[in-house]
């Protein structure tokens, strides 16, 4: 397809729309389930879409970026800096060894509107662990995923989630 028309500026504000439509079809999406269904059906839905779209994501990431599986947590950090919401969120990660990588959510546009229309937190931790863990075993299998923490649990200040990837070479 000819994109010649577009230029630098305008894809990167296409970028960060794209990413806000893809966000907002899947809040409606949830709601949606929720509404019908209930929160714990909802949830349990999420997951098993997050099971397959979380894998198609790093794939794609991987293929634009030209990597191949078992690049370790450099691979991940890298990739993790391309995903949809990295578009979106604030995120930051932290290297305390060279078999760990934390990655902290700093800031959340879901956890922020809900904060601003005075709700609680999602408790988006049960997603997350499958989102996150699959995400960074498509990277490389070697890497396991745990929760530094999500809500419904507490999170530290400045940050609404943090997951803790850990390289296992044994």
């Amino acid at each position: 397809m000819d994109y010649s028309y577009v230029d630098d500026k305008m894809w990167k504000e296409l970028a960060m729309d794209f990413a806000k439509r893809w966000l907002s079809h899947d809040g409606l999406w949830f709601q949606a389930i929720e509404r019908h269904h209930g929160m714990e059906e909802a949830i349990k839905l999420d997951i098993e879409a997050w099971e397959r779209q979380t894998v198609l994501e790093a794939k794609r990431i991987m293929d634009i970026l030209g990597m191949q599986p078992g690049g370790g947590l450099e691979a991940l950090e890298t990739c993790l800096k391309y995903r949809m919401y990295a578009f979106l969120n604030e995120q930051h990660c932290e290297r305390p060894d060279d078999k760990t990588l934390i990655f902290y959510m700093d800031s959340c546009r879901v956890q922020r509107a809900r904060e601003g229309k005075k709700m609680d937190f999602f408790p988006c931790k049960p997603v997350g662990l499958v989102e996150y863990g699959k995400f960074a075993e498509t990277i490389d299998s070697r890497i396991k995923t745990t929760c530094a923490g999500c809500p419904p649990d507490a999170v530290g200040p400045g940050w609404h989630c943090g997951w803790k990837f850990t390289l296992e070479t044994d």
